[in-house]
């Protein structure tokens, strides 16, 4: 049976939580690796457009956008249609993107959390479900 596939992007910023973001879900997850491999200095968007592509055409079943503050891969992501993409720093925050919102991206800003608390964020976004209810119709009302 194969596992289930994660579109995952980064900029020079979110280079090394990749590689260990990767390596500790490859049990999990398949990875389609949208992100650079380097700290060279790049351009976050060239990195984000093919994970929410990833997403819009089935290929993945959610994607991880790294980059410094997690902003500016948010923003991007959030330009496609059918892609929610959530920004988290805390393990609450990842909770509530997933399970109000159903966040499709999970958004982690590299230089401001620990090894440790990004996978704190990480594990709380993947055993969330999305409780649906009032929060589908909210949902449903998200895209233009």
């Amino acid at each position: 049976m194969s596992k289930p596939m994660v579109a995952i992007g980064n900029d020079h910023a979110g280079t090394a939580l990749k590689f260990k973001v990767m390596e500790r879900l490859s049990e999990q997850f398949d990875f389609i690796n949208h992100g650079t491999d380097t700290e060279e200095s790049v351009d976050y968007p060239d990195f984000v457009h093919p994970v929410a592509k990833d997403l819009e055409s089935g290929a993945a079943h959610f994607g991880i956008l790294i980059c410094g503050s997690g902003n500016g891969v948010c923003m991007t992501a959030n330009k496609h249609q059918g892609v929610r993409a959530g920004l988290a720093w805390t393990p609450e925050i990842a909770a509530l993107t997933k399970q109000h919102n159903n966040a499709n991206v999970l958004c982690i800003p590299a230089r401001f959390l620990t090894e440790s608390e990004a996978f704190a964020v990480l594990d709380a976004y993947l055993m969330t479900e999305f409780e649906g209810g009032r929060h589908q119709r909210r949902v449903d009302k998200i895209s233009c």
